[in-house]
């Protein structure tokens, strides 16, 4: 995990930029807040799937960082009166390649990226970390929640914090998991490309299975997940054989746009 390694820049954006904007927040009179937090927080789960019950527990600094930001806004609302909505994202994925908007991470750490673009031959070969973990086929289990279906969930939050909805935090995941060997068989499936990998050891701070209950959000905002893994793969596929060499660059930022705030993947993925 690249929070064990990076710790700070991780408390830094999640914590401190946290903070930062609810001031802004409190100064503006803004009362309602979207907060993108993460399954991480869950740790090496007790049970699957995962509900928001269950125990917080993360296991790697991102996920620390990411329940401080929680704990920021439970007491920001119970001394303000802010309301929000916590986002638990599980593994976002896909594209909207019709918009032109996809993943452009520098270094890029999703998986289902980083397998498009070894079999695409745009980076070296794969690396699995671990295939000795307790699941299936040995290696890390994830549930896979299209960016699009996700975004659907933001509009109903804010539908839900217009209403007078309460401060609340949700899973956003399909309650289906897909292994990282599973991962490379769908992308080969999709693409008609093999994906060249090669088995590496466990990295510190990645949990072996995390899949979602989204009972939650069907109950509170009605929502469930309408696309599946292999329209996030289509997608995300769709958006790389375009953009080959990701956003161009524009003036004020070499880089290309959008740069995009540090965001780890809850593990192996």
């Amino acid at each position: 995990a690249e929070s064990v390694a990076h710790p700070i820049k991780y408390y830094r954006n999640n914590v401190g930029a946290t903070m930062n904007l609810l001031e802004a927040c409190l100064e503006v009179g803004v009362g309602r807040f979207i907060f993108s937090s993460t399954a991480a927080l869950y740790g090496e789960p007790l049970e699957t799937p995962i509900t928001e019950e269950h125990r917080l527990l993360p296991i790697n600094p991102y996920g620390w960082s990411k329940l401080m930001g929680e704990q920021v806004l439970r007491d920001a609302s119970t001394a303000f009166g802010i309301r929000f909505v916590a986002f638990r994202y599980f593994n976002a994925a896909g594209a909207d390649s019709a918009a032109g908007l996809g993943e452009d991470h520098r270094p890029e750490t999703h998986l289902i990226p980083l397998a498009i673009k070894a079999a695409m031959g745009l980076r070296d070969e794969l690396k699995v970390y671990g295939t000795d973990y307790d699941t299936r086929d040995g290696s890390c289990i994830r549930d896979y929640v299209h960016v699009s279906d996700l975004a659907d969930a933001h509009l109903r939050g804010l539908e839900y914090l217009e209403g007078g909805g309460e401060s609340i935090s949700i899973n956003l995941g399909t309650e289906t998991g897909t292994s990282v060997l599973e991962i490379i068989e769908a992308v080969e499936r999709v693409t008609g490309l093999k994906v060249p990998h090669q088995l590496d050891e466990r990295r510190p701070g990645d949990p072996a299975v995390l899949v979602a209950s989204n009972g939650l959000a069907k109950k509170v905002l009605g929502w469930t997940p309408k696309r599946d893994l292999d329209q996030m793969i289509e997608a995300a596929y769709s958006f790389f054989k375009s953009n080959p060499d990701g956003y161009p660059e524009v003036e004020g930022n070499p880089e290309g746009w959008p740069r995009l705030a540090p965001a780890e993947p809850t593990g192996n993925v």
